[in-house]
């Protein structure tokens, strides 16, 4: 039972981080039914933003904060200065994902120019040594900090997506676009915000993942891709589905890991993406996809 007990509390927090990249990916596809392919990436390259400020000096709220501005500006600007104009001109859907993946490769070849190929170790105000005893379980200080940054990210997007007139007008939007622009809602305005807040959740899951995993320009491919299989099991329209998803998925993988092998977690992740493809295509909380007009 201790065992048990200490293996979901570790996958609930991973689950955590997990879930704030599904919930930036989700976010995103709602808005411009587009899989953001880029959005590792985006966090990949905001986190070296802190590893540079950390390592000059800086102190860890500033380079957080810095953080987060690199990662909002680089998907609104996304947005604005590639993804639009593409829309304007017609581009389709798959076409706009290819520009994302361009994108990742654009940003992992800036970081491996400026910082390199070779691992680093972000400098962090919390340990992941230091435990604490809760009952049965031990856990870091590191893991309550996860957990704690992945309950109140997912926490201020429901209050800005569901008690905002900035909310209601970005679930609007993803509704029906041309009913919003209609309304009088500058639905560019709305989208970009959407792409700016999706980037920020996935930097915050960067800073956090960094510690422990180091720091180099690919470290964030394997969470985007536990990020995406939440996504697709919660339902790429959901954001509480993608919560859900993740949670699900990160304590399947740690249990996977305690009473199996520790070589099966990473496999389980798109195990699940085939499973829920073929036996609910919406995932668990997501709805039939209509088409937008």
């Amino acid at each position: 039972m201790e065992k048990l007990l200490q293996y979901t509390f570790t996958g609930l927090s991973a689950g955590a981080l997990y879930a704030l990249v599904a919930l930036g990916i989700v976010l995103i596809y709602r808005s411009t039914r587009v899989l953001n392919f880029a959005h590792g990436d985006v966090a990949m390259l905001s986190t070296f933003s802190a590893f540079a400020l950390l390592s000059n000096g800086y102190g860890f709220p500033l380079a957080l904060a810095g953080s987060l501005a690199v990662g909002a500006v680089l998907g609104i600007g996304f947005y604005f200065s590639v993804l639009a104009r593409a829309q304007r001109e017609g581009a389709n859907l798959l076409g706009m994902v290819a520009l994302t993946l361009g994108l990742a490769l654009i940003l992992q070849g800036v970081a491996v120019y400026v910082w390199g190929a070779e691992p680093v170790s972000l400098p962090f105000p919390i340990s992941s040594t230091k435990t604490y005893r809760i009952g049965v379980v031990v856990v870091s200080q590191l893991a309550l900090a996860t957990m704690a940054a992945g309950i109140v990210g997912s926490v201020l997007l429901y209050l800005l997506v569901q008690k905002t007139r900035l909310g209601l007008a970005m679930r609007a939007t993803s509704e029906n676009l041309m009913a919003a622009q209609t309304l009088g809602i500058p639905t560019r305005m709305v989208l970009s915000v959407s792409w700016g807040v999706a980037s920020a959740l996935g930097v915050v899951a960067g800073i956090f993942l960094a510690p422990a995993l180091l720091l180099d320009p690919f470290f964030m491919l394997d969470p985007f891709l536990k990020g995406f299989a939440a996504a697709v099991l919660g339902g790429l329209n959901s954001l509480p589905g993608a919560v859900v998803g993740a949670l699900i998925l990160g304590v399947a993988e740690s249990l996977t890991g305690g009473y199996l092998t520790i070589h099966y977690k990473n496999t389980l992740a798109f195990v699940i993406i085939i499973v829920v493809l073929l036996v609910r295509p919406e995932g668990l909380l997501g709805k039939e996809f209509k088409e937008r007009v």
